[in-house]
């Protein structure tokens, strides 16, 4: 799926006007997780270049972690209202209902248009797709889009090819209705999925094709399960492409991207993809090693950090993918906007 290209600059498109994240306190080191799996700190580093991961805090869900951040993003827009609340996520806080109007409420958004998007880790830019569309219809103009993800939630404690990745976390930005030669305009978008794979990253029971089985589920059926070294393929594979594909809708070289900001799912994915695009080492932002892989919140937190701390500056051009389970992937571009600068 593409949206087409810019086209006349000035019509209606979404522009990122505000940016917030929020992680929680509790954090886990290596160390820790050594003493309990069969690992050690240098295992850990080398295969995903994580050193520590924040985690929440028993009774803590994903409402929560939106709700903080979406305070941020709201905030940062320097306006309280928006017309739609979409939240990309694959933890949510019950199977039914949406969590999205719960958030939306308790933010003090009660009434406006509130729904999940579920994309596993390729959820905040489905979000982002999605808002736009709502911007450009003209049915929205002002929407706010959070990644928020409780991942520890289904992931096996016992299971250490999971355990040492996966993180909680959220992030959010606000988009605003704006024309496509602005800063911060949302560029071509590039969406694509392959159901044929579904099964390389899953979470097995509680769906309504095990409950409709008649069988009980398995032991550790409940917990996210990853079929690593196939997917470190397809991923890689899939966001080179999707990449390439969103520069050259843009109208982008790779020499005209200032910073690539991708899914932070393990630092080796990121490196060969930053090498079969030829991406000089700089201009890949990454803050995996100290906040892990956080699903869905992973590229809006890694926004948000770089914003803050001068990493992303106004007139940069940006360049954003993702992948995770469905399996599902995307890439879009962005110019960086004055606003949300650090």
């Amino acid at each position: 799926m593409t949206r087409a290209g810019h086209g006349a600059a000035g019509r209606r498109a979404a522009v990122l006007c505000g940016l917030g994240a929020w992680l929680p306190p509790n954090t886990v080191t290596n160390q820790a997780l050594a003493a309990r799996l069969d690992t050690s700190d240098a295992w850990i580093r080398s295969r995903t270049g994580i050193a520590v991961r924040h985690v929440v805090d028993p009774g803590m869900a994903t409402s929560d972690l939106a709700v903080q951040a979406g305070q941020r993003a709201l905030k940062s827009a320097g306006e309280g209202h928006v017309d739609a609340v979409v939240l990309a996520t694959t933890t949510p806080d019950r199977p039914c209902p949406a969590t999205a109007p719960e958030v939306a409420s308790r933010l003090g958004l009660g009434g406006v248009a509130a729904f999940d998007v579920s994309a596993v880790c390729s959820g905040f830019l489905y979000g982002l797709a999605a808002a736009d569309g709502l911007i450009a219809a003209g049915t929205a103009d002002r929407v706010l889009v959070i990644g928020a993800d409780a991942f520890t939630s289904i992931i096996d404690p016992n299971d250490r090819s999971t355990a040492v990745i996966f993180a909680d976390g959220a992030g959010a930005v606000v988009l605003c209705a704006g024309t496509l030669d602005e800063q911060g305009a949302i560029g071509p978008v590039v969406l694509g999925s392959d159901g044929e794979l579904s099964d390389l990253i899953e979470v097995r029971a509680g769906g309504s094709r095990q409950r409709a089985s008649g069988r009980q589920p398995q032991p550790g059926d409940e917990y996210f399960r990853m079929r690593g070294r196939d997917t470190y393929r397809h991923a890689v594979e899939r966001l080179t492409s999707a990449s390439r594909q969103a520069m050259a809708r843009a109208g982008w070289q790779m020499s005209d991207i200032d910073r690539v900001v991708s899914h932070q799912a393990n630092a080796r994915i990121l490196g060969a993809v930053a090498e079969r695009l030829g991406i000089p080492a700089e201009r890949l932002l990454s803050n995996i090693e100290h906040v892990g892989n956080t699903g869905a919140a992973s590229i809006p937190v890694l926004l948000a950090q770089a914003a803050e701390e001068g990493s992303l500056t106004a007139g940069q051009r940006v360049l954003l993918s993702a992948f995770g389970g469905g399996l599902a992937w995307g890439a879009m571009t962005l110019t960086w906007p004055r606003t949300c600068a650090g």
